[in-house]
């Protein structure tokens, strides 16, 4: 298994050459060069698997004996999920008129990034101290991916990790996650800017190569292949547990409902579906909707502004993982990739060719919620199902209540056919108990762990970045200064 830049810029690499890379040098996206073929024999003997042993096969797909041997893979995920605080890993809620949420977030930081995160530090220390070799991890984060990444890394002595949060953009836990932890190989920035704005110093770092070179920088963020291999899971495990039967030809098909930022999730999504899952995906958006307007229209531009929502995590005008959805719908056109993203980097305005939309639209649903349909879909839940849901799962919830099949089952009992033959799961990435404002927003009231509560009462560590400031050189000269210490 090797894998290729979304542009072709770059030669083939094997996993650890993606794991360690991040972009690839010629600033596209590592993909698989073949994307496996699963037979419904495979997936029905798949479907007694728990979700661990699902990562687990699938990872072996990708992942080469030769690279790392099975029963190393196997111990590094039990190791990778061991600090889990559900047995299963993840859990399956089936509430009221058809609402299956697959709860996403039982990790340390009540986030679903831990999951492809804990496996992805896993799998960076054994390569790490198989060659006796020191990283630097660059990560920009809207909310949770900083918390997982560093949770991932905290204290180990061949890593160090710089994030950057959007201050006043995360909620008041997503950012207490992150500066509460006191570690030397833990460096926190939080920057007067969006999670937009955010990324421009980190794509520059990475695009000076000698720089990434000499650091040995890399990224965690959605852009490493090693996070959307894992999450491809999340879309096996979800077709399981919500298909009525897997005796019927062909195989029943099954709607999963992707919250969507920066769009690794759906990506997972479409290469699950690309393997021979026979799932109907939707990405579901907040108000900085461009991949709604992309799948609706084929209209990939940034808005004037990104917009502050109550599903803070999804405040992304740029969702750098599109580029990875169209190469696949393209046929791997690396050519056309190319073409279209550095058009794109410059006018920050792209229509689709006709071809290329028409094949995404038939690959995708979508659907935007504003804050107004958030805070309704969590009420909703509430009152049916008492069930929290965080902002981001009552996006894809929402999508879920304006279906006709939706409606509640004593005003039509016609919906129970549709009901049973499409059913749907709807992805909750991260826990209501982070995003206690926007629960008061609906009226609800939060129900907050002890180890969430203690956050307020931590010291904390965080170095301001203002505007004005050069942020790429204040990276610069700090990850320099580190590694020298190092």
């Amino acid at each position: 298994m090797e894998y290729v830049s979304t542009r072709g810029g770059t030669g083939a690499v094997d996993f650890e050459g993606a794991l360690f890379s991040g972009y690839a040098p010629d600033g596209g996206l590592f993909m698989p060069q073949h994307i496996p073929s699963l037979d419904e024999d495979t997936l029905k003997n798949w479907s007694r698997l728990s979700y661990r042993d699902l990562v687990k096969e699938l990872c072996s797909l990708f992942i080469t004996a030769e690279l790392v041997p099975r029963s190393t893979l196997d111990d590094l995920i039990d190791r990778a999920f061991s600090r889990f605080r559900h047995k299963d890993v993840i859990h399956l809620s089936r509430l009221k008129d058809g609402l299956n949420v697959l709860e996403l977030w039982h990790g340390v930081t009540y986030a679903f990034k831990d999951l492809s995160l804990s496996c992805t530090g896993q799998f960076l220390q054994y390569f790490l101290e198989k060659k006796q070799k020191h990283i630097t991890i660059l990560v920009g984060t809207s909310g949770d991916t900083g918390s997982s990444a560093i949770e991932s890394v905290r204290g180990q002595k061949n890593v160090d990790i710089f994030v950057l949060l959007p201050k006043g953009f995360c909620t008041q836990i997503q950012e207490l996650q992150m500066t509460t932890v006191i570690e030397d190989n833990v460096h926190v920035f939080a920057a007067h800017g969006n999670s937009d704005e955010i990324d421009e110093p980190i794509k520059e770092l990475f695009a000076d190569v000698d720089f990434a070179r000499k650091c040995n920088l890399m990224s965690l963020n959605s852009v490493n292949w090693s996070r959307i291999m894992v999450q491809i899971a999340h879309h096996f495990y979800a077709y399981f547990q919500c298909a009525p039967s897997l005796d019927t030809t062909p195989l029943p098909v099954v709607e999963i409902v992707v919250p969507t930022g920066g769009g690794g999730n759906i990506t997972a999504g479409c290469i699950a579906q690309k393997m021979g899952l026979p799932i109907r995906l939707v990405a579901v958006v907040n108000s900085n909707d461009i991949i709604h307007r992309t799948v609706q229209h084929g209209d990939f531009s940034l808005s004037e502004s990104v917009k502050a929502t109550l599903a803070s995590a999804m405040d992304i005008q740029e969702p750098y993982n599109m580029e990875r959805i169209l190469w696949l719908l393209s046929g791997s056109d690396s050519h056309l990739m190319k073409t279209l993203m550095e058009r794109f980097s410059v006018s920050k305005s792209l229509k689709l060719p006709e071809d290329l939309h028409r094949k995404l639209s038939e690959t995708l649903r979508s659907c935007s919620a504003s804050d107004e349909d958030i805070v309704q879909a969590m009420q909703r839940c509430w009152e049916e199902n008492r069930y929290l849901l965080c902002p981001h799962s009552a996006v894809a919830a929402h999508y879920h209540y304006s279906q006709p099949d939706g409606a509640r089952l004593h005003q039509k009992f016609s919906c129970f056919s549709f009901l049973f033959s499409t059913p749907r799961c709807c992805l909750a990435p991260a826990s209501a108990a982070k995003f206690q404002d926007a629960l008061l927003r609906a009226g609800l009231v939060p129900q907050v762990p002890p180890e969430i509560t203690a956050l307020t009462t931590m010291e904390t560590r965080s170095t301001p970045l203002e505007r004005g400031q050069d942020w790429a050189e204040v990276l610069r000269e700090r990850i320099e200064a580190t590694a020298q210490r190092r």
